[in-house]
C-alpha cells in the first residue's frame, strides 16, 4: 500500500510529457502524503487534487460525525463496490510519480524503501478521482498485487501504466481500463535508505487506509 511518493519534476515539464496543459504551478511539496495534495493529469489538463477520497465517520462514544478518514488506496478488486464505481466508471487519472516508498523493517524503527521505473521521468500511475465538500477533487491510487520484486516489503503496490495504455486508462471502456489493473511485469529500481518512515510525516486530515 502506497502511503508516500515523491514528484520533484516541474509542473511544465509534467504537462509536456502528458501532452496536457499545465495551468498556473501550484506549490506542492516533493514529498506527498495521504490528505495532502500532488498533481494528476486528467481531461487534457495537469491538475493539483487532495489525495485521498474522504470516507464519513462516527465517534464510538457520542455517534456524532468526526473527522472523515483518507481513502488514498483503492483495491482493483474493489473497483466495482459503490464507494468507487462512478469515479472508475466516470473520472480515471493519471498520477504522476518519480518513486514511492515502503515501511520497511521492524515496528517503531521502519525506515523508506523506495521504488521506481528506471529512466529519468516520472512514471504514470493509475488514479481515479472525485469532488468532495470536504477537500474538493481529491484522487486516489489504483492498488495490485506486488510484483515478485518487491513482494517481501508488500504485498500490494500502485498499478504502473505503459505509455502506449495511458489514453486506454483515461479515455477506454471501464473493461478495457479495468485489464489494465494488473501486475507490474516491468523493471523496478529500489533504494533501502535508512531514513526513518516518519521523517517528516505531517498529520493529514484523517488517516490513510486501503479500500
Amino acid at each position: 500500500m502506497c502511503n508516500l511518493y515523491r514528484l520533484t519534476t516541474p509542473t511544465s515539464a509534467i504537462a509536456g510529457m502528458f501532452s496536457a496543459q499545465g495551468g498556473p504551478a501550484p506549490n506542492l511539496a516533493e514529498e506527498i502524503y495521504p490528505g495532502y495534495p500532488g498533481l494528476v493529469v486528467t481531461a487534457g489538463q495537469v491538475q493539483a487534487m487532495s489525495w485521498g477520497f474522504p470516507r464519513a465517520q462516527k465517534s464510538a462514544r457520542t455517534g456524532l460525525p468526526i473527522k472523515p478518514r483518507t481513502v488514498n488506496n483503492a483495491r482493483e478488486d474493489k473497483l466495482a463496490t459503490p464507494f468507487w464505481r462512478d469515479s472508475f466508471m466516470n473520472r480515471r487519472c493519471l498520477i504522476p510519480v518519480g518513486a514511492w516508498a515502503e515501511a520497511q523493517g521492524e515496528r517503531g524503527r521502519m525506515t523508506r524503501t523506495w521504488y521506481a521505473v528506471p529512466g529519468d521521468e516520472p512514471f504514470a500511475v493509475a488514479g481515479i478521482w472525485r469532488p468532495t465538500s470536504e477537500w474538493g477533487n481529491a484522487y486516489s491510487m489504483v492498488m495490485v498485487d506486488s510484483c515478485e520484486f518487491m513482494g517481501e516489503v508488500h504485498d500490494r503496490m500502485p498499478t504502473i501504466l505503459r505509455r502506449q495504455d495511458w489514453n486506454t486508462w483515461l479515455l477506454g471502456t471501464p473493461e478495457n481500463a479495468f485489464a489494465l489493473c494488473r501486475v507490474w511485469d516491468g523493471e523496478l529500481t529500489m533504494d533501502a535508505t535508512a531514513e526513518p518512515w516518519a521523517k517528516g510525516r505531517q498529520h493529514a486530515p484523517g488517516s490513510p487506509t486501503l479500500l
